[in-house]
């Protein structure tokens, strides 16, 4: 991925629970919407939980790592590192 990092496991998600981990890269896998998710490398408004976020198919958010992800509908692959 270009990033210095490999990722070492990955999870879809499916559903609307609330997921944890140490994302480094968010796939959607068809159009999605995050409910919430947060990063420390990352700001809305100066929160570090992002709220709302429409995320196409094949689009990918990496480059940060990602903590906690809430899905409000969709399906999305989020790669460990």
């Amino acid at each position: 991925m270009g990033y210095g990092y490999a990722p070492t496991k990955a999870t879809i998600i499916t559903n609307t629970a609330a997921q944890t981990g140490r994302f480094v890269k968010i796939m959607a896998l068809e159009d999605s919407v995050i409910a919430s998710m947060t990063s420390a490398a990352i700001t809305e408004n100066g929160s570090s939980t992002i709220e709302g976020i429409n995320i196409n198919t094949s689009a990918c958010i990496e480059g940060l790592e990602v903590t906690s992800i809430t899905l409000t509908s969709g399906t999305v692959v989020a790669y460990e590192a």
